[in-house]
């Protein structure tokens, strides 16, 4: 359904759904934002969602569920081992994937855990068209290394190309041949790349990095958190595709890659995640893993009512008037952005809409984490919290130098079924003003800084006293509103 139009002509997206209980939100006066940024250590992951507006850091876990799936979650049998329920969400996803082995994980880092103990040995590389945080950090953990071979188009931040998240196939092939089979642990696809803008991953490409894998004998795994965005992508950008449903797409996708995992968080709608599989070798190796950090086979750390949301939510993506709601709204407010001069990650892709720090803020240097200041600020500017993906995101070298991001972006995340048109409306609005005043906004530096996944938990404190600088501009050009 995004084709929608008004008579005017314009592009307006169009909710698929209506609403049936609401939570009801408060918006704070700035200097309380300001306050509780200061509290939070200038991170967003830090702020009680007492003081959010409009939470943007992420959808995992925070979308809204469908009618079906809460009935759904009525049915659940709550055994240790041998739960009905398992059996239901393996069969949903046996008719989704067409793979025959599943491992419930709680969420899709729990399954990331369990490759990288199952595939990764110290001096191993994991070829990645590009790496997700957890992902390089469980890879590292266990002494082995990331090497992303997305094309250089990819991160290329505004441009009109449909599938950025694509692998660079012969950069593919040169990294095989130089490194040797027997040094890499596997070839991950991650089917809407994240740390990137959520751009999308070509069904071609999938074919063809497969096809290398199976001709070197390399492991191949699909990261499929993102894959409702993707296959929205898939049916509306690639050619030969808008007339293939979506049940005969996610099930090639079963047929091509050895392991897929993910985050039900994403995928589905609810808290969890899993790993599939048709090889019944790789089911053994990593089963054993299971009961070990997440719990029995049959319930892997997940509450059996989530698992029966997520059975209904899997058949539910396979709608495409439910896949489509995010990625119309993320391009709705990118294209209002760009209307209003704000630098953003373009073609618009999944997940949400990703604004350009490197742009909005191009004075403060990159060791002063702009896309983490941008966040800081557009959160003193309108209660709106969003995630830093950038330099803050990435993790230190092991001599302990600071690698810095290829891309600075700040990513306000769209929980899927959640947000309405005049709240878009008022995020574009807040951040145009913003931008209209960024020469107030300045860097930040750590006062604390974990060893690992930093972006979590760090504290920062800002350089100088630009937020009072930017308490008083909103002052003087809203008055009392808030």
């Amino acid at each position: 359904m995004d084709t929608v139009k008004l008579s005017s002509g314009e592009f307006v997206p169009l909710e698929m759904h209506k609403a049936r209980i609401v939570q009801r939100i408060t918006l704070e006066p700035i200097e309380q934002r300001k306050r509780a940024i200061e509290e939070a250590g200038f991170n967003t992951f830090l702020l009680k969602n007492r003081h959010v507006f409009l939470d943007m850091l992420t959808d995992s876990g925070v979308n809204a569920m469908s009618i079906e799936q809460q009935a759904a979650m009525l049915l659940a049998d709550d055994s240790y081992a041998g739960s009905e329920t398992y059996y239901r969400l393996e069969q949903a996803l046996m008719d989704f994937f067409g793979t025959r082995y599943f491992l419930p994980t709680h969420q899709g880092r729990a399954a990331e855990n369990v490759l990288a103990n199952s595939f990764i040995q110290p001096g191993l590389v994991a070829l990645m068209n590009f790496h997700f945080t957890t992902t390089k950090a469980l890879v590292t953990l266990r002494g082995g290394s990331v090497l992303e071979l997305v094309s250089e188009a990819g991160l290329e931040i505004e441009s009109d190309l449909p599938f950025k998240g694509d692998f660079d196939l012969a950069s593919l092939n040169a990294e095989i041949e130089r490194l040797g089979t027997d040094n890499i642990a596997f070839v991950r696809a991650e089917a809407g790349t994240n740390l990137i803008g959520g751009q999308p991953i070509s069904m071609g490409n999938m074919r063809a990095v497969s096809a290398v894998c199976k001709e070197k004998g390399l492991l191949s795994v699909l990261d499929a958190s993102l894959l409702a965005d993707n296959l929205y992508f898939i049916k509306t950008r690639e050619a030969g595709f808008a007339d293939v449903d979506l049940a005969t797409i996610t099930r090639e996708l079963g047929q091509l890659f050895d392991i897929i995992y993910f985050s039900a968080r994403k995928l589905g709608c609810v808290r969890g995640g899993g790993i599939v599989t048709n090889n019944e070798e790789l089911y053994k190796q990593m089963r054993g893993f299971v009961p070990l950090f997440e719990g029995f086979l049959t319930y892997g750390g997940m509450s059996v009512r989530e698992m029966e949301a997520l059975a209904v939510g899997l058949r539910e993506t396979l709608d495409f008037d439910v896949i489509s709601q995010t990625p119309i709204f993320v391009r709705a407010l990118t294209e209002e952005l760009t209307r209003k001069g704000v630098p953003t990650v373009t073609p618009a892709g999944g997940l949400g809409c990703h604004i350009n720090a490197f742009k909005f803020l191009p004075h403060i240097k990159q060791s002063h984490y702009p896309a983490g200041a941008l966040a800081a600020a557009v959160f003193l500017a309108g209660g709106i919290r969003g995630m830093e993906r950038g330099t803050l995101s990435e993790q230190r070298n092991p001599d302990g130098s600071e690698p810095l991001a290829e891309m600075e972006l700040l990513r306000l995340a769209f929980p899927k079924r959640v947000f309405s048109l005049s709240q878009v409306k008022y995020i574009a609005d807040r951040v145009a003003w913003l931008f209209a005043n960024r020469e107030l906004v300045g860097g930040l530096r750590f006062v604390e800084e974990p060893p690992t996944l930093r972006f979590f938990f760090g504290r920062l404190e800002p350089l100088g006293n630009w937020p009072q600088q930017l308490v008083d501009a909103f002052r003087c050009d809203f008055g009392d509103s808030l």
